[in-house]
């Protein structure tokens, strides 16, 4: 029996959810919801878990990772509860569940936290500049390192356990059966969903946002190829240089368009924009401009007297690598994907009991 917090309510207001306990349970949320199934029956279970405050129900459930908030439950809702924003607070209250540091939590309902840490990498990135004399050459080189290290190490450090958290969650702790051949045969949905993003498909404006989100996940991937394997801004080879100058274009371009559209609110899940969705889409928009303006500035060779360009963006990549990654946004990437496989393995595995009576 699952136990009730009488302080969820509260706490997941925190983390961005608006008027969800106006909710009368009508059902009108779930019945306009193109991606909901009797299996995962979104929104309402959700708003309904939240309301009453069963924890451990939102812990082991996959519907918000399964919502793409296309917005139509909201719009929808006769009481104005707004259960597409909610479904967005359960996952940022459950990327800080995960988070096994804590400082998902932090630094999503703390405001003054997130630019502290902000400063602190920033005062941190002119401090080894200083180290190298403000010296272009070995600053650019200890950027190319950085990059490399700091992937691995997020992803080893701190995104790897919590993804084993995620799967304690979901499969451990529930105490669902689930067969190494199930994990196996399901494995390939994982790359599927993480590099196509398929099921936005399903949704009522699924197409225009599924190409949006295409290109982000590809330009940014590329982008992340470019700079880090073929060590872009150090690179003669021609080709090297018009791709990166092509996924830079890109990447600012398409999160440009995310930026204001957060700004104009021109759809339902614009309206209520969190400091993680700007800080989200600004960052990998400043990403990918000064990278452009970088590489530019190597090729007339000026970048020898403005320094300072680069170290912008060492700034901006710093706070991305290891601010926003593991602990922002962008790890909502991350556990979706892996939420589909999860469902996906959950299917074979009833699939494979059924073959066995």
């Amino acid at each position: 029996m699952s136990k009730v917090n009488p302080d969820f309510l509260s706490e997941i207001k925190k983390y961005g959810g608006v008027d969800f306990s106006a909710c009368y349970n009508c059902g009108n949320c779930t019945a306009v919801c193109s991606l909901s199934t009797p299996e995962y029956s979104f929104p309402r279970m959700m708003v309904r878990a939240s309301v009453v405050g069963l924890e451990d129900k939102i812990t082991s459930s996959l519907d918000p990772w399964l919502c793409y908030y296309c917005g139509e439950c909201s719009l929808s809702c006769p009481r104005q509860a707004n259960p597409g924003e909610l479904m967005m607070a359960l996952r940022r209250w459950l990327t800080a569940k995960y988070d096994w540091t804590g400082l998902s939590g932090l630094l999503y309902k703390f405001l003054p936290a997130t630019i502290i840490a902000f400063v602190i990498t920033a005062l941190a990135v002119i401090g080894v500049a200083a180290h190298y004399n403000f010296e272009l050459e070995p600053i650019m080189h200890f950027g190319h390192l950085f990059e490399f290290f700091a992937i691995l190490t997020v992803f080893l450090v701190i995104l790897l356990p919590n993804l084993v958290r995620m799967w304690y969650f979901l499969v451990l702790k529930p105490g669902k059966k689930v067969t190494l051949k199930s994990y196996l045969i399901s494995f390939g949905d994982l790359f599927v969903h993480m590099f196509t993003q398929k099921r936005t498909l399903g949704c009522d404006d699924s197409r225009t946002r599924w190409l949006e989100h295409m290109i982000l996940v590809l330009g940014y991937l590329s982008l992340l190829f470019t700079t880090v394997v073929l060590d872009w801004f150090r690179a003669e080879s021609i080709f090297i240089i018009a791709l990166g100058y092509l996924v830079s274009i890109v990447v600012f371009v398409d999160t440009f368009l995310f930026v204001r559209g957060r700004m104009k609110k021109n759809r339902e899940n614009n309206k209520f924009s969190q400091p993680s969705d700007w800080l989200f889409v600004i960052w990998l928009f400043l990403l990918g401009f000064t990278a452009f303006i970088v590489r530019l500035f190597v090729d007339l060779n000026l970048i020898e007297n403005n320094l300072w360009l680069y170290l912008v963006h060492m700034i901006v990549l710093v706070q991305w690598a290891l601010l926003i990654v593991p602990f922002g946004k962008w790890t909502h990437f991350l556990y979706r994907s892996f939420a589909m496989y999860f469902e996906k393995v959950f299917e074979t595995e009833k699939a494979l009991q059924k073959q066995k009576k």
